[in-house]
């Protein structure tokens, strides 16, 4: 059997379109045929061509330019393979080329050539279980370097990823078999892979999973640490003086902490806060950078308080100019203080 066959997804024909598509869309029994045959052929339902385009319409977004596609995922809690949207590669780079921030990407740099085989067994085109072995060279992995404008500077953003990390499974999490996108292009699936983590980690708040990472995994796989590995607090139970409390160290790594470590006795030494956070933000991204802002306030802030305390014990008037005082205001902090106003403002 061809490795072609491995998971080679049959066309959705004769999808009925909902009242919605027309009323709401404007779309034509001839869009609605091109959108179930040509842009999402592996569609099984009208339901979930109806969230691709309710996606496309709150972004934005040309539908027939296919910026997302129907991802089937299995859920352990119902015990099928149900239909979700994600967005593509291509939307991925829209939306970081909208905040007028992304400042390019380089070529993706590529580990050494790996052949490994593969034992599994996947569905053909008869939805009927086979059992194969495949044999597949790919890269070991990749890097790729994306720039974003930070304080008006050009700062990159690198992220390796791994193939037998990245790679979609044809048979689910049971199977190792890859699929056959993943056969055909095994460089150019993980290329995207690579772009999609980099724009991730420089564009935490905009940008998210794509579908070519998606594809082939479990629903569970969405809540598992290994791959969404971040923690997060509701902004208004967090003071601004315990920011640090919100970060696990143990996802910090050792080299990162004594990076920071340094980084904050320099900056202690030499009261120069604003370019320590300039630098924070080119040299480290993602939870590492949130580990770094947060020791610079609790720094920034043990040494306001220390000289705030000497002035009152010398019997002097504390300086309210801002040299005197180094600020601390950094993304996390203004987000909180404007949190805080906008909630004073509902009492």
């Amino acid at each position: 059997m061809s490795n072609s066959s491995i998971n080679n997804p049959q066309k959705t024909r004769n999808l009925p379109m909902p009242v919605d598509a027309n009323q709401v869309y404007g779309l034509s029994e001839q869009s609605w045929k091109v959108l179930t045959e040509v842009t999402f052929p592996t569609a099984k339902t009208p339901e979930a061509i109806m969230m691709a385009l309710d996606y496309c319409k709150a972004r934005k977004l040309d539908i027939f330019k296919k910026p997302v596609h129907v991802v089937p995922m299995w859920s352990a809690a119902l015990g099928r393979s149900v239909e979700t949207v994600w967005p593509s590669i291509m939307e991925i780079q829209t939306t970081a080329s909208r905040t007028g921030l992304w400042a390019g990407m380089d070529r993706p740099v590529w580990g050494p050539d790996v052949t490994q085989s593969f034992t599994g067994r996947f569905k053909d085109d008869n939805d009927t279980w086979q059992e194969n072995t495949i044999t597949v060279t790919f890269p070991e992995w990749v890097a790729v370097t994306v720039y974003r404008l930070v304080g008006g500077r050009r700062c990159p953003f690198t992220e390796e990823v791994y193939w037998l990390e990245a790679y979609s499974t044809a048979g689910g999490k049971n199977s190792q078999l890859p699929t056959a996108m993943w056969i055909k292009r095994p460089k150019g699936q993980l290329g995207k892979c690579g772009k999609a983590a980099s724009l991730r980690a420089a564009f935490p708040e905009e940008c998210g999973y794509a579908a070519e990472e998606m594809d082939g995994k479990s629903l569970n796989d969405i809540n598992d640490g290994t791959v969404l590995n971040g923690t997060a607090s509701r902004i208004n139970e967090v003071d601004r003086g315990e920011l640090h409390r919100v970060v696990d160290l143990s996802m910090i790594s050792p080299r990162i902490q004594k990076a920071v470590t340094e980084l904050v006795r320099r900056t202690t030494l030499a009261g120069a806060w604003k370019a320590a956070y300039d630098y924070a933000n080119c040299k480290f991204s993602g939870l590492d950078l949130t580990y770094a802002n947060a020791e610079l306030d609790k720094a920034a802030q043990a040494e306001q308080v220390t000289k705030m305390e000497s002035y009152s014990f010398d019997g002097e008037t504390a300086p309210t100019d801002d040299a005197a005082i180094p600020s601390v205001s950094t993304p996390a902090s203004e987000a909180l203080t404007k949190a805080r106003e906008t909630l004073a403002s509902l009492r």
